[in-house]
């Protein structure tokens, strides 16, 4: 790692930093950094967010990580700003619907957000981050791209991909100075969250977590080295069953459905 980053001055760039786990971690980041650029769709929401960071440089861009202008909006304000060595990839979005009938156009856009963006924002920021004498990206995932759950099959397809892209460049730059890692949260208690999510998780007893602890977890493990990390122990096993044992997953979620299919919009 850097020596700037080990005297907690990261050059950051966090997209999604608008509310939910975004905010939360620009809160705990932020001491941390030289520089923080926020990036998100909600100006008065980054104001507003910027206006409580104290501590370093703090800077927006605000725009739709889909259109090929924000993200050169993006790199252009890293390099006024002097260059990054962090990208976080943050930004998502999700839609809690039975697949069959979920418009193609909802389909389309939590594939374009949640892995086609951060993979395109990546490449743009590379030169920069090659610049750097140690650089990181930081790729938010989901338990759901390891575990595959009714009624999110968009949204598990994207975040599975996003592991793959991470796990793929890191392997691709494993000779440079450039680290590429994956963190993937467990449910959160976030407006990404459809009231029927909600009481879907009520009623199955799901494990959640605050922005706030999944915060806190994010910073223990960007001071860490380990390539990935997926929140909560039972998550962990879960995972670990699906990849070895699948079948056993399968017959576990379907006894489940019956009470997935009360919330799941048709």
């Amino acid at each position: 790692m850097a020596a700037a980053q080990q005297h907690g001055r990261y050059r950051a760039v966090l997209t999604g930093a608008s509310g939910g786990i975004g905010a939360a971690i620009a809160a705990r980041l932020a001491p941390e950094c030289a520089l923080l650029i926020l990036v998100g769709r909600q100006r008065a929401a980054l104001e507003a967010l910027a206006g409580r960071l104290r501590g370093c440089d703090v800077q927006i861009v605000c725009g739709d990580l889909c259109e090929r202008h924000t993200l050169s909006a993006i790199a252009a304000t890293a390099r006024a700003s002097g260059g990054i060595d962090l990208l976080i990839n943050n930004a998502g979005v999700s839609s809690f619907h039975a697949f069959e009938t979920q418009d193609p156009a909802v389909i389309r856009g939590q594939i374009e957000t949640n892995l086609l963006a951060p993979m395109l924002l990546t490449r743009e920021l590379l030169p920069q981050l090659q610049e750097a004498p140690a650089a990181q990206v930081v790729n938010i995932g989901s338990v759901f791209g390891s575990l595959g759950f009714p009624g999110f099959a968009a949204y598990g397809a994207a975040k599975a991909g996003l592991a793959g892209f991470s796990q793929a460049l890191r392997r691709e730059y494993a000779d440079t100075t450039v680290t590429v890692r994956h963190f993937a949260p467990r449910a959160t208690r976030t407006a990404i969250n459809s009231a029927a999510v909600n009481d879907m998780n009520r009623e199955l007893r799901t494990a959640e977590d605050t922005p706030e602890a999944v915060a806190d977890a994010f910073m223990a493990f960007l001071s860490g080295s380990a390539a990935s990390r997926t929140l909560g122990g039972a998550e962990r096993f879960f995972v670990l069953v699906n990849k070895l044992l699948p079948g056993i997953p399968d017959k576990a979620i379907r006894k489940q459905l019956v009470q997935i299919r009360k919330y799941l919009p048709r």
